[in-house]
């Protein structure tokens, strides 16, 4: 038994440490796949079969269900022209703009209102108070939808707005959202909601459903209103939970031009969701009128984009950063190209602050991200530890700028996920974020670097562990 588990190991590792030679991309990213594979025999080559293989170069990529959602393009030409944005006057933000048009196929678009919802609290008072105001439908979707108080109210109303004759659709992340499956779907669908699982795990797409997920949060309602950012549809924003406390995140509604962008990520995902040829994208994309003068613009990016959407906006804002980047997350394990254009700009002289939480839902991921303040204290970058628990997904440059969504600055949001942020041009937006900001590194505990040197051998141990798996997580 023991000769054929070890030929068994010794053919599976092959196989696994010879597909990455194969089609690895990354010199990291594959020997950390090989570190795990050589500590973890059968194990490592199971994960890296399910988690590590590129297979935007295999048959999912290219089957007819998958083409459901890519032929399946809408041009916003007729409808925004008015609205479109090319910053003339302004070549910082006019090459931000070009990237994530080239990147994303989305333009900035003015007169629109941005409206900041600071926690879930404000998010949940809004979101429920706009739903209640439907009058045709209500477009919903989430990568968590959990169980509890917040969901129970969500089936209330829905089911009072269908009796008054409004549509509403919900594609969930079936991953995401696995405690969706059974009873709560199925009361769903019973007061007459459209629901539908994105890349459902079944049997025959297990690899891809497990791998790939789909973690936007996008709202649209009567084509008036929509929100996005990174709160999730879960008690955990509204109730203390555990050690971690209430968890704390930031969202955004939107009015004007803007909607259009943001309502056609959505509609695209459910027109391949749901499997409907009778679904009509058009009917649901109306000419926008003017809400304000914020100028904003879509930025959709997911494993069937062409460009890493979503990494090449977050290195484009700090490439076009003049004076300070600010910059709240998490699950700050961006990966060593992000590190090093991070610490020449530190370098160069730009004001670099990170604010990150000091407790994680992931100690996998924390110790990770730990491993890597060492080396951006010694550049300058300034590193604050939040006592509570915050979600938010944050990106400030010169007091002019924000990005506010759903992508997370590691490799799983710049490769593996389908992500959603919304990038704001507004110097008025952009100091009321900041603000709030500032006031939240006043009341976390700023790193210095001779303290963090003088960290216990067991966290530097684990972050030197953790250290290995950066690329993967």
């Amino acid at each position: 038994m023991n000769t054929t588990l070890t030929i068994l190991y010794i053919i599976t590792s092959i196989w696994a440490i010879g597909a990455i030679i194969y089609h690895g991309q990354r010199p990291s990213r594959s020997i950390s796949w090989v570190m795990l594979i050589i500590i973890f025999p059968f194990l490592g080559a199971l994960l890296y079969y399910l988690f590590g293989m590129n297979r935007r170069k295999f048959k999912f990529f290219n089957n007819r269900e998958f083409e459901r959602k890519k032929k399946y393009t809408y041009s916003l030409k007729s409808l925004d022209q008015p609205y479109w944005v090319n910053f003339e006057s302004d070549l910082r933000k006019k090459k931000l703009n070009d990237l994530i048009k080239k990147s994303s196929g989305t333009k900035a678009t003015n007169e629109n209102k941005v409206s900041v919802l600071q926690d879930g609290g404000e998010t949940f008072n809004t979101l429920f108070k706009a739903m209640e105001e439907a009058k045709e439908f209500i477009h919903l979707q989430y990568y968590i939808l959990e169980r509890g108080d917040l969901l129970n109210k969500m089936i209330d109303l829905f089911k009072r707005k269908i009796n008054e004759g409004v549509e509403i659709r919900i594609i969930y992340d079936s991953l995401g959202s696995y405690h969706l499956r059974g009873r709560p779907r199925k009361h769903f669908q019973e007061i007459g909601v459209k629901i539908y699982p994105i890349m459902p795990i079944r049997i025959k797409n297990l690899l891809f459903s497990l791998n790939f997920r789909n973690h936007r949060k996008i709202v649209v309602i009567d084509n008036e209103v929509a929100f996005t950012g990174g709160v999730n549809i879960s008690d955990k924003y509204i109730k203390g939970r555990n050690e971690l406390g209430k968890w704390k995140d930031i969202h955004v509604k939107l009015e004007g031009p803007i909607v259009n962008d943001l309502h056609l990520v959505f509609l695209k995902d459910y027109y391949f969701a749901s499997r409907d040829d009778e679904f009509n994208i058009d009917d649901y994309l109306v000419e926008q009128e003017p809400k304000g003068n914020a100028v904003a613009q879509v930025v959709a990016g997911g494993p069937d984009s062409k460009h890493p959407t979503i990494l090449q906006q977050y290195l484009g804002m700090m490439n076009e950063a003049e004076h300070s980047i600010y910059i709240a997350n998490p699950y700050f394990v961006p990966g060593e190209a992000f590190l090093q254009n991070l610490k020449i700009r530190a370098l160069q002289g730009v004001e670099i602050t990170l604010l990150v939480p000091k407790k994680s839902d992931s100690k996998m991921a924390k110790y990770a991200m730990f491993s890597q303040f060492e080396e951006l204290l010694e550049v300058g970058v300034k590193i604050y530890l939040r006592e509570d628990f915050s979600h938010s997904k944050i990106m400030i440059v010169d007091d002019d700028i924000t990005s506010i969504g759903s992508g997370n600055f590691d490799v799983r949001s710049f490769e593996l996920n389908y992500e959603t942020n919304i990038l704001i041009y507004d110097e008025a937006i952009t100091k009321e974020v900041l603000k709030e900001y500032k006031l939240q590194c006043d009341r976390a505990n700023l790193l210095h670097l001779e303290d963090f040197k003088n960290r216990t051998f067991v966290q530097r141990f684990l972050e030197g562990l953790f250290k290995f798996f950066r690329p993967l997580l």
